[in-house]
């Protein structure tokens, strides 16, 4: 099989495209001829060598968001077929033409989703559900989202609304049209947020924090309880200002419910698709960070 590898830290050159072994699934696993593979910041950061905790091996590969047909199942494993459609998660091996997965992680993808757009869900669809549902975002919230026209923050955006709650997203002003798409009041990052928000008439009583810097200063400038203030992406600012980290984890039940939200035409996501063969370009597209949709690896003809 075709799989994406690195053999040292670097910049987005050291990718290449190889052909290895087929891997073979063990007990309680499925094998995936995946379709589509999605590519996120954690992938960048990996490739960076800015994840120490990372097992990393070279040659390694990478990736951790794939949606593909099963095509081999590992012994004991009853509830799953060849040929069953599938999205889910799994770990530095996703951008290949197989991966191996546990089978309780596997989740089936709706008929009316598409293979690139089941893919650019399950890592937004985790982390978005998850923050929302530590940070108990329900009707009657005005929620601020810090990167909205982000893979996290279109999803939450769409989940949050879809809970009855009114959204705020901070966005460059070339992303405020599709900030408003989402269903959220734009305003733009950066010193004039503050400003922006109150000028809104809104008093946010909840933030989501995915661009980091300045955001969670912003928000406990407007206000917002501080047990209501969550990040994704900022440790440090967390920890000095007294706020949260939300950081839920995977669950394929939640990622499941957003699929299905999304085969409803509930949650929208844009993909930016790429070739296998152009992994280089697709990791400097997410570490621009000014890629226009979710970006994902087409990894069969």
């Amino acid at each position: 099989m075709r799989a994406a590898v690195f053999d040292r830290f670097g910049p987005p050159d050291v990718l290449h495209v190889v052909h290895i072994p087929d891997p073979q699934p063990g007990p309680g696993e499925v094998r995936v001829r995946v379709l589509a593979a999605g590519v996120q910041p954690f992938d960048v950061a990996v490739r960076q060598g800015e994840m120490p905790w990372a097992e990393v091996a070279f040659p390694q590969t990478i990736g951790q968001e794939y949606a593909g047909v099963i095509d081999a199942l590992g012994e004991g494993v009853q509830d799953l077929a060849v040929g069953d459609p599938v999205l889910g998660s799994t770990m530095l091996n996703g951008n290949a033409e197989l991966v191996v997965v546990a089978a309780a992680t596997v989740v089936r993808k709706p008929p009316a989703l598409d293979f690139p757009t089941a893919a650019a869900l399950v890592a937004a669809a985790q982390t978005a559900s998850g923050a929302l549902l530590e940070l108990g975002v329900g009707e009657g919230d005005t929620l601020l989202v810090h990167a909205a026209a982000g893979s996290v923050g279109t999803v939450a955006t769409q989940l949050a609304r879809h809970a009855g709650a009114t959204v705020i997203g901070s966005a460059s002003p070339q992303n405020h049209d599709r900030v408003r798409r989402q269903g959220a009041a734009p305003v733009p990052y950066g010193p004039g947020l503050v400003g922006a928000v109150r000028a809104l008439g809104l008093q946010p009583t909840v933030a989501l924090d995915g661009a980091g810097a300045e955001a969670i200063a912003q928000s406990v400038e407007l206000g917002i309880p501080l047990d209501r203030i969550g990040t994704i992406v900022d440790d440090q600012a967390a920890a000095s200002h007294g706020t949260r980290v939300v950081r839920a984890g995977r669950d394929p039940k939640r990622l499941a419910h957003v699929a299905e939200l999304a085969a409803r035409g509930v949650v929208r996501m844009p993909v930016h698709a790429f070739a296998l063969a152009e992994v280089v370009e697709a990791h400097r597209a997410v570490e621009s960070r000014h890629s226009h949709g979710k970006v994902v690896l087409i990894t069969q003809p």
